[in-house]
């Protein structure tokens, strides 16, 4: 008697794409306590064998390195320094060791959104774009051609800064109700609000009122960051539609974007933009406020500006 069971047509991901999802596992940046294998990213799975299969080097998109911390108790200055290099570096290099099992190998866009929030993060547009175009420098000068910078004068030129946030924000940002009531919701985006809060605060050095108006102030502008983020990943979305997308901030196991740790750091949403790198005696590295890195080391300057501080 025919079975009337329906075949299973569950596509299958290649070996080769799991060992490559494999590759990013030891780098997850999760709030998830326990490590998950590879299937449990079906996600990303399916993503990267869509590459695999077609013979076409693996693309990701990483939304970040915007421009530094306006704190100086957090950051060494608006440029790029020993955490930015050691980051991009790291980056390069895993696609590199992609390559060594997808011979078409992979390259990471790294989509810089400074611009998108500056003005919610009372960093100067000027400051932004120093940033970034030293990001490209540094892709060039150091041959990580593996990495690629992608920010809004790519989408819309030379339009005012303001006019291009605006753009952005009418054409792809959430809501302010119904980005309220997820956040009532749903707790992953409660722990990114208030982490964005959290952030808000500390690079807030400038402030005159109280610690409590303070707070205040940056909950209200941790919601514009949210919706000026979702709204940048909608138009990175629109521009590297087949991307795999990873982010700088913790992501739960199975969800649809992959949290990426660039480089060690006791908190888990520390980012090379919103500290300083500091080499342990043992040669590791690890990120931390400027201020707790002055008290265990020396600053080193590299091309005349400050790059990071030496354990002693």
């Amino acid at each position: 008697m025919p079975s009337t069971t329906a075949p299973d047509t569950t596509p299958t991901s290649s070996s080769t794409s799991v060992s490559i999802l494999e590759l990013l596992l030891p780098h997850h940046r999760t709030t998830d306590p326990i490590p998950a294998p590879a299937e449990a990213f079906q996600h990303q799975l399916r993503q990267i064998d869509a590459f695999v299969r077609q013979g076409a080097p693996v693309v990701f998109t990483l939304p970040g390195f915007p421009c530094k911390s306006p704190n100086p108790a957090k950051v060494l200055g608006h440029l790029p320094d020993q955490g930015e290099r050691l980051s991009l570096g790291f980056l390069d290099a895993l696609c590199a060791d992609i390559g060594r099992i997808h011979a078409p190998g992979a390259r990471i866009v790294i989509c810089s959104d400074g611009h998108v929030f500056g003005d919610l993060i009372r960093v100067p547009d000027d400051h932004i774009d120093a940033y970034t175009d030293e990001l490209r420098a540094l892709t060039r000068t150091s041959g990580l051609h593996r990495l690629s910078v992608f920010d809004l004068r790519d989408v819309l030129g030379d339009l005012p800064h303001d006019a291009k946030r605006a753009h952005v924000h009418d054409r792809y940002a959430p809501t302010l109700d119904a980005l309220r009531t997820e956040v009532r919701a749903d707790a992953p985006t409660l722990a990114l609000y208030r982490g964005i809060t959290r952030f808000l605060v500390e690079d807030t050095a400038d402030f005159t009122g109280t610690r409590s108006a303070l707070q205040r102030e940056c909950r209200t502008r941790a919601y514009g960051v949210i919706q000026r983020s979702r709204a940048w990943g909608d138009l990175i979305a629109h521009h590297h539609p087949r991307s795999i997308r990873l982010s700088i901030h913790p992501q739960l196991i199975g969800a649809p974007k992959f949290g990426i740790r660039l480089l060690d750091a006791a908190d888990a949403w520390t980012t090379p933009w919103h500290s300083a790198a500091l080499r342990r005696a043992d040669g590791t590295w690890t990120l931390m406020p400027r201020a707790a890195a002055e008290r265990r080391g020396r600053l080193i300057h590299r091309d005349d500006r400050p790059s990071h501080f030496e354990e002693t």
